[in-house]
């Protein structure tokens, strides 16, 4: 009986890009990292603090994702900045925006804090959306792990993505992933409305769906329960990776 095989969400370069990505985070950091993340969800037991972003509840929020990443807190500085262009953008009828910083990481000697503190900084308008929030700051504390911690240099092409699948290596691949397009619609009265659409990130939802399903593979994984809490594109990419990965297993 002839039968299909599972078509990839990704490309052949993409595939093997995150394959060697997670075999050189497992030769930084161990495959232990990998294997005994804790898969994070947006839901109140993980996150049971109340958010209304405040710069208390950030804080509550930033704190427990350092100790979901294994990150002593006290390494960081935290500032919030207003994004000016927010308002501009919101009243477009249509924008997509792509690849603009939500957070940024200041980590090395000439702009770290007078304590020696790497500062994270994240923009006001992320606070809006706590799923987006989430991915960023997992992003810039991914930063902190690579760059800081010395295992990769800011001269390495593919630090930036590679800061991406990091998250999805220590279990918070969730939000990143869910970030990765974000789609909101604006109410401006009188009959008017606008959508908008958010790319957050230097992935794509098609590499998340595949580096989620390398990530279940690796630690044994089948229909773990937490796909459930995956955009439904990324839901789709993820199971298209999983069946490729089961007929491709070595």
């Amino acid at each position: 009986m002839l039968g299909f095989s599972p078509k990839l969400p990704v490309n052949e370069k993409e595939r093997r890009w995150v394959d060697e990505g997670f075999a050189r985070l497992e030769a930084m950091l161990g495959r232990n990292r990998l294997l005994e993340a804790k898969v994070v969800i947006p839901d109140a037991k993980h996150f049971p603090d109340a958010f209304d972003r405040s710069e208390a509840s950030v804080e509550k929020l930033v704190h427990r994702v350092c100790e979901y990443m294994h990150i002593d807190r006290t390494r960081i500085k935290l500032e919030i900045f207003p994004d000016e262009a927010e308002e501009l953008r919101e009243n477009s009828l249509w924008s997509i925006q792509t690849n603009r910083p939500a957070g940024i990481y200041f980590g090395h000697e000439s702009v770290m804090d007078e304590d020696g503190k790497a500062v994270i900084a994240l923009k006001s308008s992320v606070l809006k959306d706590p799923i987006v929030l989430v991915a960023t700051i997992a992003h810039e504390l991914g930063h902190l792990i690579l760059i800081g911690d010395g295992h990769l240099d800011r001269s390495t092409a593919d630090h930036e993505p590679m800061t991406d699948l990091l998250t999805v290596f220590l279990g918070l691949g969730i939000f990143s992933a869910n970030s990765a397009a974000r789609f909101n619609h604006h109410d401006h009265g009188g009959g008017w409305h606008s959508w908008s659409m958010r790319r957050l990130g230097y992935l794509t939802q098609g590499v998340y769906g595949y580096a989620l399903a390398k990530f279940a593979a690796e630690r044994g994984e089948i229909k773990p329960e937490w796909t459930q809490h995956l955009s439904t594109n990324v839901r789709v990419y993820f199971k298209r990776s999983t069946a490729w990965l089961a007929k491709n297993a070595k």
